[in-house]
């Protein structure tokens, strides 16, 4: 673990690097006791390390008498650290979890519940979207706020859907027409496929979800196994079988990402954070709505900002959690570093990079929030994924089938969960 040592620059001078400079900003003036916070994060080392201080700087200049000391580590790392300190007493104030990573933390009640104090402060609870809240409330408490967020969608080669003579994806596509599309589009001669999408559990929680299916019952009970789960399944190795998106020996290699940039994939669903590569892209592209089944579903991939249950600068604590997930002034100076993107809901601090193009369509970006799906809260998340990603490939070469998967698979998650 390292502990971050900020620079000594003036508020104007950081917020000058990043071009966000606040008129008419109303800052705390009232003294506060000295109070320093601990903040251990992952995501801001080593390259937003600079933008953190600059979000600090602004903070502690609005909370005079707080301090926040940033500690870091790699990713790899960073989950067995905090581990470690949890269980030794020694837990960081604030700090941060990716979704996956909650779920275990939520269960394991060692989060402080701010329930209360976002109820009181309105002003903040509608400035972020409601379902990236719902997504870090557990049990019916709100154990951690979003940070920032990036999502999937559905990205295509205008260039390939013009020659093919194909309607641009719509909103009110369906998985049938992406596969029209992309039978329309697949051209062999050219070494050009029709569609990608991953044939992993991480991509199945939400495209069952586009079919109505529920991958565990309110009740607990386990239902992977259900036609709509079944069907959506089939739905994801069927282009694979039918020569219509590239199977693993097709790639011989090369990235999804890669063949999609030398524009041999006419529609591909990955993350937005393809933006930036993509757009060096020799052909014009733009985004769409994941097409569904029975309803749309979106994945929501975000980091949130919690606290511990041990803390006793609770109050600090929440000042600074609130501000680095629903103030406009982090915002602002995230969305300047092109730091993911903050879950606000005030659309005008947005008009610049949805101004940005390729693509064309970034406002689908926030669209696709309304539609968002988390997968199961399964605290084992890493070791149901790997076993059910082994039984999609079994399917893919021919040893199971949809049904015959997702069977074992419903047996692989009731002794996970029963441990």
């Amino acid at each position: 673990m390292q502990l971050q040592q900020r620079s000594g620059f003036t508020l104007l001078a950081i917020l000058t690097v990043f071009g966000v400079l606040f008129s008419g900003m109303s800052l705390q003036t009232a003294a506060q006791d000295n109070v320093e916070i601990n903040y251990f994060t992952f995501s801001a080392a080593p390259n937003n390390l600079e933008t953190l201080d600059a979000m600090i700087a602004v903070f502690e200049e609005q909370n005079p008498g707080i301090t926040v000391n940033v500690e870091t580590a790699p990713f790899g790392d960073y989950f067995t650290e905090l581990q470690t300190r949890i269980a030794g007493g020694d837990a960081p104030d604030v700090f941060e979890l990716n979704y996956e990573n909650f779920v275990t933390y939520a269960s394991k009640d060692v989060l402080l519940d701010v329930s209360d104090q976002l109820a009181a402060d309105t002003e903040l609870a509608g400035a972020i979207y409601p379902k990236a809240l719902e997504a870090f409330s557990w049990d019916g408490a709100q154990l951690g706020l979003p940070a920032s967020f990036s999502n999937v969608l559905l990205f295509y080669n205008q260039d390939l859907f013009d020659a093919a003579g194909v309607e641009y994806p719509t909103a009110g596509w369906t998985w049938e027409d992406e596969l029209a599309a992309a039978e329309q589009l697949r051209n062999e001669d050219e070494g050009v496929w029709g569609m990608n999408a991953p044939v992993t559990y991480n991509e199945f929680y939400k495209t069952a979800a586009q079919n109505g299916c529920e991958i565990v019952a309110d009740d607990g009970t386990v239902t992977i196994d259900q036609p709509q789960c079944v069907e959506a399944l089939q739905f994801m190795v069927d282009p694979v079988l039918n020569n219509l998106q590239p199977s693993v020996a097709d790639l011989s290699g090369i990235s999804d990402t890669d063949l999609f940039l030398q524009g041999k994939i006419g529609m591909i669903t990955t993350g937005i954070w393809m933006f930036q590569q993509f757009s060096e892209a020799p052909f014009a592209w733009d985004v769409a709505l994941e097409p569904g089944n029975t309803t749309k579903a979106h994945h929501f991939f975000s980091n949130a900002v919690v606290i511990s249950k041990d803390t006793d600068k609770a109050e600090a604590a929440w000042k600074w959690q609130s501000f680095l997930s629903g103030s406009p002034e982090a915002a602002k100076i995230r969305i300047e570093a092109n730091w993911e993107l903050p879950a606000v809901t005030d659309q005008a601090l947005l008009d610049d990079w949805l101004a940005q193009t390729p693509p064309e369509s970034r406002e689908v970006v926030f669209e696709a929030l309304e539609t968002l799906v988390t997968p199961p809260p399964f605290e084992n998340q890493a070791q149901i994924a790997d076993e059910l990603d082994t039984l999609f490939q079994r399917v893919l070469d021919g040893d199971l089938t949809a049904e015959e998967a997702l069977a074992e698979a419903k047996t692989t998650i009731e002794e996970a969960i029963a441990g």
